[in-house]
C-alpha cells in the first residue's frame, strides 16, 4: 500500500524516537536499589491477592473497565497538541484539555491539561498487575508509546502546575515499567523529566512562598512540589538512575514541614489537606531509602495529628481540603458552613498509602483500623466516574448532605479513584518472614510462599454487615508461621477467635495483632466472631453533643436531613433491621453505612439532649 508524505514522516519520526528510546533504555536502566531500611513487615505482590465477590471487586472492575476503554487519542491529546503533532480524538473537557476559558477561579475549563494521564496509567498498570489482562497491558504500553512521541519541555510553557503533574507521569511510567513490564517507560521518564525541570524551582515551595513570587493567575500559587520525593525514590529504587535520588532530596520540605513535625510542633492547620497528607509519603520513602530518623518521626508524627485532631467519625479529614486548627471547633461548625467534607478519592488513596508505610514500619495495628473506616465510611460509597468525566471528588457531611459529583470534569480525584481500587489487595494482607497479617476483613484468597509450601487462604465474609469471617487454608505440605488477625480497637469483650471449632483466646486484645502461631495444614480453618458495639462519637470537643452513630467500623448515616430528637440512650439502642441488612433503625429513622447512601439527603452528625 502506498503511503503519503505525512504518514512515512510521521513513522520515520516514530522510529527515530524509538532509536533514541532504546539507546536511552541502555544509558539510564539500572538494576533496582535496594532500601537501606527494609522493615521487617513487607506487601504482598498485586498477583498475590485475589478479591472475590463484594463491593470492593465490583468496584475495581468498574475502574478497571471504565479505563481500559477510555480512547487513547483523546488521553494523549493535549500533549500532542503541544508537540505540534497530528491531535485525533475528541477533547476530554473538564480540566483535562487546554482551553482559552481558564480563568481561575471563576472558571476552571482546562486548568491543568493531562494531568491525570499519569494516574490514568498507574492505574492501568496496577489492574494489569492484579488480573493479568493482556488487553491492559497492552493499552499501557501504547499510551507509553504514544505519550513519548509527545514529550517535549513546550507542554509546560504557560502552565501553572508543572511539579504537579510530572508527580503523577513520574508515577504512571515507573508503574508501567514496574507493573505492567514496559521496557521504555525509564527512558520515556528521563526525557519527561528533562522536559519538566527547566520549569521547577529549585526546592520545594510552601504555598505562601508560590503567592509571594510573581505569578500571571492565582493558579500557578497552587503547585505541589513537595509531593515529588516519593515517586522520585520510587523511581530510583525502581531503576531510573541516581539522579532521581538527588531530586528527591532536593524537593523535601524540610525547614517548615518534616523539621517541626519531626519534634512533635503539629503545623498541619491552615495547609492543604490531602497534599499535605500526601508529603507524609514522601517522608516515610525518605526514612526507607537513607535511613533518616528525623522523616520517619514526621512521618508518624504528622499522620497521628491527622487521627487525632482532624478527623471525623468516618475516617475522613480537611473540610473545604484545609486542616483545622486543634481545640477550635472548626470540625464542628464546618457542618453547616460547607458541603466538601473530605476529598473522598484522593484523602483515601493517601490515607491507605501512609498507613500500608507505617503499619509495615512499626507492627501497629491502629493504621489498619484508620485503613478500615476510611474504606468502609468514605470510599466504598463513592459515586462511579461517569462516561462524560463527572467524577465523585467531596463526601458530604453538613446538616443537610447529599452525593454529588464535582463541578468540573475529570478532576483529580478521576485519578486517584483507579489507584486506589487496584490497591485494595494489597492493603489487605502484609507478611514477615514468620507470620502472616490479616489487616482487612474481605472476601479475597490470598496466595504465596510460606518456607517451603505453596499456600492459599480463602476469606469468606459479609463483613461487616454480619460480624464475623472465616478463612480456610490450603497447603501443600504442612508448616509452622503465625497468622496475624487484626483485632480492632472497637472490638467488645465478646469477640471471639477459632481455629478448627476450638476457640483461641490467648492473646486476644483489642487495638493489636493476635498471633496465632501453629503448624497449619490443609484443610485448617480460622473463624472471628466480632462483638461491635455501638457507640456515639463527638465531632469535636467543642461539640461533645453532636455526635454520629458508629456501629463496628460503620458509621452509620440517618436517611434524611430532618434534625433527630433522640436522647443518648435512644440512640445507642439502634437495631439493625435483621442480620446482614444495611438498614439500622431508630424510632422511626432509617440508618445506613455510607456505601448503602443513594442520591437522597442524609445527615452524618446529630444534636442531641
Amino acid at each position: 500500500m502506498k503511503r503519503s508524505r505525512r504518514q512515512f514522516l510521521k513513522a520515520g519520526a516514530a522510529a527515530g524516537s524509538a532509536a533514541v528510546l532504546s539507546r536511552t533504555v541502555r544509558s539510564f536502566a539500572q538494576l533496582p536499589a535496594k532500601d537501606v531500611v527494609a522493615p521487617e513487615i513487607s506487601q504482598f505482590d498485586y498477583a498475590d491477592v485475589q478479591l472475590l465477590d463484594g463491593p470492593m471487586l465490583t468496584q475495581f472492575n468498574q475502574n478497571h473497565a471504565f479505563f481500559l476503554a477510555l480512547d487513547d487519542d483523546r488521553l494523549l491529546k493535549p500533549f500532542r497538541q503541544k508537540a505540534g503533532l497530528p491531535a485525533p480524538g475528541e477533547d476530554m473537557g473538564g480540566w483535562y484539555n487546554f482551553s482559552p476559558d481558564f480563568d481561575p477561579p471563576k472558571n476552571m475549563t482546562g486548568y491543568i491539561p493531562g494531568h491525570t494521564f499519569g494516574q490514568y496509567l498507574s492505574g492501568l498498570s496496577r489492574a494489569y498487575a492484579v488480573t493479568g489482562s493482556k488487553p491492559t497491558q497492552e493499552k499501557v504500553q501504547r499510551l507509553v508509546r504514544g505519550f513519548s512521541e509527545a514529550v517535549t519541555p513546550k507542554f509546560y510553557e504557560g502552565y501553572c502546575l508543572p511539579a504537579y503533574t510530572f508527580d503523577k507521569m513520574n508515577c504512571g511510567l515507573i508503574d508501567a515499567h514496574e507493573f505492567a513490564g514496559d521496557p521504555q517507560a525509564l527512558a520515556v521518564l528521563n526525557h519527561a523529566t528533562d522536559a519538566v525541570l527547566p520549569f521547577l524551582p529549585d526546592r520545594a515551595l510552601n504555598r505562601a512562598e508560590q503567592a509571594a513570587r510573581p505569578h500571571p493567575n492565582i493558579a500557578w500559587t497552587w503547585d505541589e512540589t513537595y509531593t515529588l520525593p516519593e515517586n522520585l525514590y520510587l523511581a530510583y529504587k525502581r531503576g531510573a538512575g541516581d539522579r532521581y535520588r538527588d531530586l528527591a532530596a532536593r524537593y523535601l520540605q524540610d525547614r517548615d514541614y518534616f523539621d517541626p513535625l519531626s519534634r512533635g510542633e503539629n503545623v498541619l492547620p491552615g495547609q492543604h489537606a490531602y497534599s499535605h497528607v500526601n508529603a507524609l509519603c514522601s517522608a516515610f520513602q525518605c526514612y526507607l531509602t537513607t535511613g533518616s530518623e528525623k522523616h520517619l518521626h514526621a512521618a508518624r508524627n504528622g499522620f497521628d495529628f491527622v487521627l487525632t485532631t482532624q478527623s471525623f467519625a468516618t475516617g475522613g479529614w480537611g473540610p473545604d481540603e484545609t486542616f483545622r486548627k486543634p481545640d477550635s471547633g472548626d470540625l464542628g461548625a464546618s457542618l453547616t458552613k460547607t458541603h466538601s467534607s473530605f476529598e473522598t478519592p484522593c484523602g483515601a488513596y493517601g490515607h491507605f498509602k501512609i498507613s500500608r508505610y507505617l503499619l509495615r514500619s512499626s507492627g501497629d495495628s491502629r493504621y489498619g483500623d484508620s485503613m478500615e473506616r476510611v474504606l468502609y465510611n468514605t470510599i466504598l460509597g463513592a459515586l462511579p466516574i461517569q462516561e462524560d468525566g463527572q467524577s465523585f471528588y467531596y463526601s458530604d457531611y453538613n446538616d443537610s448532605g447529599s452525593k454529588f459529583f464535582h463541578q468540573d470534569k475529570w478532576p483529580c480525584c478521576s485519578g486517584t479513584f483507579p489507584q486506589i481500587t487496584a490497591d485494595y489487595g494489597i492493603s489487605s494482607y502484609f507478611r514477615s518472614s514468620r507470620a502472616v497479617y490479616v489487616n482487612l476483613y474481605v472476601p479475597s484468597k490470598l496466595s504465596w510462599k510460606q518456607g517451603g509450601a505453596n499456600c492459599v487462604l480463602t476469606q469468606q465474609t459479609q463483613y461487616p454487615l454480619i460480624p464475623e469471617t472465616s478463612m480456610d487454608l490450603k497447603l501443600d505440605r504442612p508448616e509452622t508461621f503465625a497468622m496475624m488477625l487484626r483485632i480492632p480497637a472497637w472490638a467488645g469483650p465478646k469477640t471471639r477467635v477459632m481455629v478448627n471449632g476450638k476457640a483461641v483466646q490467648a492473646g486476644l486484645e483489642p487495638g493489636k495483632f493476635m498471633a496465632v502461631s501453629r503448624t497449619w495444614k490443609s484443610g485448617d480453618r480460622i473463624e472471628i466472631q466480632f462483638d461491635m458495639p455501638t457507640r456515639l462519637e463527638a465531632v469535636d470537643p467543642q461539640h461533645p453533643n453532636t455526635v454520629a452513630l458508629v456501629h463496628g467500623p460503620l458509621v452509620l448515616f440517618a436517611r434524611t436531613d430532618a434534625p433527630l430528637k433522640s436522647t443518648r440512650a435512644e440512640m445507642l439502642a439502634v437495631q439493625q433491621r435483621s442480620p446482614g441488612s444495611d438498614i439500622w433503625t431508630v424510632g422511626e429513622t432509617q440508618f445506613s453505612p455510607f456505601s448503602s447512601i443513594g442520591r437522597e439527603k442524609y445527615r452524618l452528625y446529630h444534636d442531641i439532649s
